[in-house]
């Protein structure tokens, strides 16, 4: 394993970087973290949606939540794939098409974790915040979303755990995220496949054990202030 490191250790860093695309670990850590926080936002509107007061609003996001969390990641993927391309009048390339699909399917889910985060916190907060005179959105952008996004933290880096592993399917697009590189190597070398594969495996889980940990530590932290307050 260390021989191979040693001789496709750049390739498995940066893919053919910067004589060509940028590939392998460094790509999956900018996807993961490029979907996530273009997600953010998405997320975000699609639980203010959820929990509106206007049916208009509610229903159709519901909707469109509950068949994304419902529909596999590798469909969403080959629907911007295929989609793209005919929105934009030219074929988009691998990067774009991930990151469109993973922004998509990590939106949805992050609705559900951003609109439980608003709802358990206690029913007194917004009705306090409108009898100081607050607007709807006043209050939920002061007081509740605050708040809720603390609470928030440790499910925010779970679902950066996640993301890191579902880059993992743009080997179905010819992306050269990690696994695609690893592919690539053990092409290459033929007779190491187990040695190959078992350094992808040790790097994903160094990768998400970390940020595991970290979440743990954000629960803990979060748990000794609420006591503490």
């Amino acid at each position: 394993m260390l021989e191979i490191l040693k001789t496709y250790g750049v390739f498995y860093l940066i893919g053919q970087y910067p004589n060509g695309p940028l590939g392998g670990l460094t790509l999956t850590l900018l996807l993961a973290a490029l979907a996530l926080l273009l997600a953010l936002p998405v997320g975000l509107l699609l639980a203010l949606c959820r929990i509106s007061p206007f049916p208009v609003l509610r229903w159709p996001v519901t909707v469109l939540v509950y068949v994304v969390r419902g529909t596999p990641l590798l469909m969403v993927i080959f629907w911007a794939y295929f989609l793209l391309p005919s929105l934009t009048g030219h074929k988009t390339d691998q990067f774009s098409t991930m990151l469109t699909a993973l922004v998509i399917f990590d939106g949805a889910y992050l609705a559900e974790i951003i609109r439980s985060g608003i709802q358990s916190l206690p029913r007194g907060q917004m009705e306090s915040a409108r009898s100081l005179g607050l607007s709807y959105l006043q209050a939920m952008g002061l007081v509740i979303l605050p708040q809720a996004l603390r609470n928030m933290l440790p499910s925010l880096v779970n679902q950066f755990v996640s993301t890191i592993k579902e880059t993992s399917l743009g080997y179905i697009i010819s992306l050269s995220e990690i696994s695609f590189v690893a592919g690539q190597i053990n092409t290459q070398l033929m007779t190491r496949p187990a040695e190959v594969y078992l350094l992808l495996g040790l790097t994903y889980f160094l990768m998400c054990f970390a940020l595991s940990r970290c979440a743990f530590w954000l629960e803990r932290q979060l748990a000794f202030h609420t006591v503490k307050v």
